[in-house]
C-alpha cells in the first residue's frame, strides 16, 4: 500500500486543515452577510455537459469516468463512447445546471455562493493542483451593471477580511475589446485569434504579440494600427471612448465609478485594456484582482449571458467571480498566518475516564480541550502535546499545568 497521495493532490496538516477551515468561514461570512446563498452540487457531472460548457482548455483537462458494467461492455464492443460522466473542472457550469433544474423554487435575481473542490488533469507543479478548492459568488438573472458593481464590492470585502495586504482591482469588457480591435479593421470572424494572442502581452510582451499576429497572416494594416495602441497602454477610459465611442464605453465607465465610489480608497479599481479572459465563455465585463504584494492574479470573473441558455433554451444574464482559494491559502502560509484560535489542554486520566470528562466538559467552556489516557513515558508525551500546539495539561483534579503561562 502506498502511503503518499496521488499525484496533483496533498493532504494538510491540523495547522494547515485550520487555516483553511477559517479563511473559507471568513469568506463565507461576508457573503451569507451580502444576501448570498449557498448551495452544492455533485462533483460528478454529464460528461456531455462536460464537453459543451465552453470551458476553453479546460475541456481537456476534464477527469473522465468510465461506464460501468454492460454499459462498457457494450462500448467497448461497437467502439462507443467508453466515459459517460467526469469530474467537475469549475463550479459554474455545475451552477448554471442547478439553476435551469431547480429555476421554479429559486429567488429571482438568485445569488449563489460555492465553496467546493474542483478537479483538473493538470500537469502537476508549484501552485498547480489536481485537486483543489474554489469559492465563487454569482448572480443570475441581473443583466445591471450594478451586478458587476456588487460582485466586485463584496470579492473586495471578502479579500479584505482575509487580510493579504493591498490589491488591485482590474477591470475591462469583452464588448470594448472587440470594438477597439474592429476599430483597427480585424475582421469579426477573426477577434477570438486575435485576442487569443494579446492575452500573451505579459509573457511576450508587445513585440510578441505584433510579431505572432503578422505570423498568422493578419492584414498589416490592422496590425499596425492595433501595434500603435499597444504602444500607448495603459490607456484610460477617456482614451478608451476616443477609440470605440461612448456607447461601448459607458457600460463599463458606470462600473468602475461606482466601484471607486464603494471602495472609498481602500483598494484601486483600474481599467484595464489588455485584459482578456474566456474567449469562448465570458460575454460582457471581465475582471481580475491582483495582490501588490505578491504581484499575482487572486480573484478574476466577469458576466457570461450565454451559458445558462444551452439549459434552458433561453439566454438569461449571469455574471460570477471566483476567488483563487489555492493561491490566496499558499500566500498567508509564505505570510506565517495560523488560524486564529482558542487555547488547547488536554486533561489526562488514569482510571476515572467519566471523571475526567466532567473535568474536560468544565474547561471546554474556556479552552478547546482533549482526552487522553495518562502513558507511562511523560515527558515525551508531553513533549508532543506542546509540539502540537497545546498550552498545557490537567488531571481530573482540574489543576492546569501550563507548558508556558496558559491563563
Amino acid at each position: 500500500m502506498k502511503i503518499k497521495c496521488v499525484k496533483g493532490t496533498r493532504d494538510y496538516l491540523p495547522e494547515e486543515a485550520e487555516l483553511r477551515e477559517e479563511m473559507q468561514n471568513k469568506i463565507f461570512e461576508v457573503y451569507r452577510k451580502n444576501g448570498f446563498s449557498r448551495v452544492m452540487t455533485p462533483a460528478v457531472e454529464d460528461a456531455e455537459n462536460l464537453d459543451k460548457s465552453d470551458g476553453g482548455d479546460n475541456l481537456n483537462l476534464i477527469f473522465k469516468i468510465l461506464k460501468r458494467g454492460e454499459k462498457l461492455a457494450k462500448s467497448l464492443e461497437s467502439g462507443g463512447e467508453l466515459c459517460d460522466l467526469g469530474l467537475r473542472y469549475d463550479l459554474t457550469l455545475p451552477l448554471t445546471r442547478y439553476f435551469a433544474a431547480n429555476r421554479q423554487s429559486l429567488s429571482f435575481p438568485f445569488k449563489a455562493v460555492q465553496i467546493d473542490k474542483v478537479y483538473r488533469a493538470e500537469n502537476p507543479q508549484k501552485g498547480r493542483l489536481r485537486e483543489f478548492m474554489q469559492c465563487d459568488i454569482d448572480v443570475i438573472g441581473d443583466p445591471e451593471p450594478e451586478c458587476e458593481t456588487e460582485l466586485i464590492a463584496v470579492t473586495a470585502k471578502a479579500l479584505e477580511a482575509l487580510e493579504i495586504g493591498e490589491f488591485t482591482v482590474r477591470v475591462n469588457d469583452r464588448q470594448v475589446l472587440n470594438a477597439m480591435l474592429k476599430s483597427c479593421g480585424f475582421g469579426e470572424d477573426i477577434l477570438a485569434s486575435v485576442c487569443v494572442s494579446f492575452d500573451k502581452l505579459d509573457k511576450i510582451g508587445a513585440e510578441g504579440v505584433v510579431a505572432e499576429l503578422r505570423e498568422k497572416g493578419f492584414d498589416n494594416s490592422a496590425v499596425d494600427k492595433f501595434e500603435g495602441i499597444l504602444q500607448r497602454l495603459p490607456l484610460d477610459i477617456d482614451k478608451m471612448r476616443g477609440i470605440v465611442g461612448d456607447e461601448d464605453i459607458s457600460r463599463l465607465a458606470r462600473i468602475i465609478e461606482q466601484s471607486e465610489a464603494i471602495a472609498n480608497g481602500r483598494y484601486k479599481i483600474v481599467f484595464d485594456a489588455s485584459l482578456v479572459r474566456g474567449q469562448g465563455y465570458y460575454t460582457g465585463t471581465v475582471f481580475e484582482v491582483r495582490s501588490e504584494k505578491f504581484g499575482s492574479s487572486i480573484a478574476g470573473g466577469g458576466r457570461y449571458d450565454k451559458l445558462i441558455g444551452k439549459f434552458l433554451g433561453e439566454d438569461i444574464p449571469a455574471c460570477g467571480f471566483s476567488i483563487g482559494f489555492e493561491r490566496i491559502f499558499s500566500i498567508l502560509c509564505d505570510m506565517k498566518k495560523t488560524a486564529g484560535k482558542r487555547k488547547k489542554i488536554a486533561v489526562l486520566y488514569e482510571d476515572s475516564f467519566a471523571e475526567a470528562y466532567k473535568k474536560a466538559e468544565e474547561l471546554r467552556e474556556e479552552y478547546d480541550t482533549a482526552l487522553f489516557k495518562k502513558p507511562k513515558k511523560m515527558k515525551a508525551f508531553l513533549d508532543r502535546l506542546q509540539n502540537s500546539g497545546y498550552v498545557g495539561f490537567a488531571y481530573e483534579d482540574g489543576n492546569i499545568h501550563s507548558f508556558s503561562d496558559c491563563r
